[in-house]
């Protein structure tokens, strides 16, 4: 069964056709703006949006070397807006999971005493990454438009179903995870009426179908983002984690047919539900990893990516100088959306080098907090990483991220597992695959990174990331 994947990322949306065995056919990327604030804010523009879903799928269509059976869409998570639904035109800004000018809706609902409680409902954290702080902070200004998170609004304008997944919906703070509806209790936390909500769906199964793009074609796969990898990299047991490298950094880690409360920092999600079986996962966020690359080329240290293995690998010996990658806050385990991004420990001999490898050693240290905070959760340490996303052809960043976790890191063996994560669903929910292991398919890593150096050595480095990134959150 040939399907066309279509990824919705915050940076650039990304279309792909996946052929019957597996293997990716055409693909087309159509980069996106995504505009920041001194005040928090991170924004995109909705029709911009929508034109390069477009733009992306009507090319990667129309190289097609063949017809398409079925479409899947992935979708950035938390990102939210307003629109009318007479219409489906956008009412508001895209705001972004970055974007953290709802830090005061969550101060109210602490200041209440009811965070604990809604942990307990909805397996989160209260904070403005997720999607109902955003929506609360952007009601006042939008009256009585609908405001969903971007799949919902996609799928409107592609289908004309008003609809969101379950792994999506597990990301808003309003879903009670046990159950898989909208919760009234947390609803009402926010002032949100749950009626007004989208209808919950499973990841595979058919929606809507759409001629947006051409020919009529059924949409019959739904993921977020970060589930849709998970499914990609075949975490379909216990214990298996992988992490992605994008805009941010995730890491989720697959706790099977058990939803599951974090007291370690991360949060509970559901990672796919497939007809009425559930599968919930462990995640945790690192807020800025691509974007601080970026940030890095913006002010001029680096001239691109390329930079972070040919400066951040000539530096040799011990490195005294760290980076806290807090440019939008901090997410899992510390969950301070007020910290800031910070570089320690420089002198006059500090070097543009070192500044460097100092930002892919932060990284990778946030990286491994999550993981440990995972394997706490689990019971059990993790026994490997699997990882994808651009970052990953940075060997000095595998290669300080084996060493940092001290277990093998092993590559994904494609650029584009979201996007065959969402293929996978599509094709299920088509009826073109069995079972979950028929539709991903057999892969094998492209690359395993093993530790390099001893594990006190590691533990020094960590510790000494620790204790900056906690005084950086004092200031």
């Amino acid at each position: 069964m040939r399907v066309l994947a279509i990824d919705q990322g915050t940076s650039a949306t990304k279309a792909v056709v996946v052929e019957s065995d597996g293997s990716t056919g055409s693909v087309v990327e159509v980069p996106l703006k995504v505009h920041a604030g001194a005040d928090g804010a991170v924004e995109l523009d909705p029709e911009e949006l929508w034109r390069s879903v477009v733009a992306a799928a009507s090319e990667a269509l129309g190289a097609a070397r063949g017809s398409i059976e079925a479409i899947g869409l992935g979708n950035q998570g938390e990102t939210v807006l307003a629109w009318d639904r007479s219409t489906g035109r956008p009412r508001s800004a895209g705001i972004v999971w970055q974007d953290r000018r709802a830090t005061s809706i969550c101060e109210s609902i602490a200041a209440t005493g009811r965070s604990g409680r809604l942990a307990e409902i909805t397996g989160l954290e209260l904070d403005p990454y997720f999607s109902a702080p955003k929506m609360a902070w952007l009601r006042p200004q939008v009256g009585d438009a609908t405001i969903t998170t971007t799949d919902t609004w996609l799928l409107h304008r592609m289908c004309g179903v008003y609809a969101t997944d379950a792994a999506t919906a597990s990301r808003s703070l309003l879903l009670d995870l046990d159950d898989v509806e909208w919760s009234t209790e947390a609803c009402d936390m926010f002032g949100i009426d749950p009626s007004t909500l989208p209808r919950i769906v499973a990841n595979a199964g058919p929606v809507g179908t759409t001629s947006v793009f051409g020919p009529e074609i059924p949409v019959t796969g739904l993921c977020v983002d970060q589930q849709a990898a998970l499914f990609a990299e075949s975490c379909f047991a216990d214990g298996e984690a992988k992490c992605t490298y994008g805009t941010g950094a995730f890491l989720l880690a697959s706790t099977g047919a058990r939803p599951t409360r974090s007291t370690n920092g991360l949060v509970g999600s559901i990672a796919w539900q497939l007809d009425s079986a559930t599968t919930w996962c462990l995640d945790g966020q690192v807020y800025t990893a691509g974007s601080a690359v970026g940030w890095l080329e913006r002010v001029g240290i680096i001239s691109g990516p390329a930079d972070l293995d040919r400066l951040g690998g000539a530096v040799k010996g011990p490195r005294h100088t760290m980076f806290i990658p807090g440019l939008a806050g901090l997410g899992a385990p510390f969950w301070r959306p007020d910290a800031r991004g910070a570089f320690l420990g420089l002198d006059l001999a500090t070097t543009r080098e070192e500044l460097v490898r100092a930002v892919i050693e932060g990284l990778a240290a946030a990286v491994v907090y999550l993981a440990r905070a995972a394997a706490a959760d689990l019971g059990a340490p993790l026994e490997r990483l699997r990882v994808d996303g651009g970052l990953t052809r940075s060997r000095v960043l595998l290669q300080t991220q084996a060493d940092l976790l001290q277990i093998p890191v092993e590559v994904y063996p494609s650029p584009h597992a979201t996007a065959l994560g969402v293929a996978a669903f599509a094709k299920l929910g088509a009826g073109g695959a069995s079972s979950p292991a028929d539709a991903v398919g057999p892969w094998q890593p492209t690359l395993t990174v093993e530790p390099t150096v001893p594990a006190d050595e590691a533990e020094d480095r960590l510790s000494r990331w620790h204790a900056a990134a906690r005084s950086t959150m004092d200031l």
